[in-house]
């Protein structure tokens, strides 16, 4: 039996953590090792137990959510980060992708589904919540992403970007291409930098308005 997803939840009211951690651990997949009542809480956390995913709310007293999330990235930590938020605002969907969110959930999401998308996220998959393909919509017309129409990309960046498109993670990616996780990441480093983008969605979202 494979070892169960470890979770960490990083929110400021405590009983919504405690109704999301009863909500995951009623599926046998996850486990969750921890709870924290603040970013910097949080990213302690985080460092000393290397969750698998991270669960973020954004508005929290002191270091906000997106803090905590790019102090994370930062660190170069393995877990994957999925905002769990109230706020279905463009500028903070946009803003989380940039920093290098995994996934963007709101919490008026049915139960049910919650488990079901953490699973999608942990395939490598980026998951959004499914009201949300409107300001996706609105974030091709991004300034940012225009710039990026006249690139030229090698064949491989070709290759990596149509698997970003499919949510691949970079040990996917890798085995698909025959090539190694850190040229994968090498790939992906040089790609973003040729588009003018920040985040693999991006990435992701580009190329579907190119087809």
């Amino acid at each position: 039996m494979e070892k169960p997803t470890t979770v960490i939840i990083v929110d400021d009211h405590a009983l919504f953590r405690k109704g999301v951690s009863q909500m995951i651990s009623t599926d046998a997949d996850f486990l969750v090792i921890g709870e924290a009542a603040s970013g910097t809480e949080g990213l302690l956390l985080v460092e000393k137990l290397k969750p698998d995913l991270v669960l973020i709310d954004l508005n929290m007293k002191g270091i906000n959510g997106l803090q905590t999330l790019r102090l994370i990235k930062e660190k170069k930590l393995e877990s994957r980060c999925i905002v769990l938020t109230v706020s279905d605002a463009e500028d903070d969907l946009l803003e989380a992708l940039r920093a290098g969110a995994d996934g963007y959930l709101l919490k008026d999401m049915e139960p049910e589904d919650l488990c079901s998308s953490l699973k999608k996220a942990m395939s490598g998959v980026t998951v959004l919540h499914e009201s949300l393909a409107e300001i996706l919509k609105n974030a091709l017309m991004h300034p940012t992403l225009s710039r990026s129409e006249e690139v030229s990309l090698t064949e491989r960046e070709r290759e990596i970007l149509e698997c970003l498109t499919k949510g691949l993670n970079n040990k996917t990616i890798a085995r698909a291409l025959g090539i190694s996780d850190t040229t994968v990441k090498v790939h992906i480093k040089h790609l973003l930098s040729k588009l003018k983008l920040t985040s693999r969605l991006e990435a992701a979202v580009w190329a579907h308005n190119k087809k």
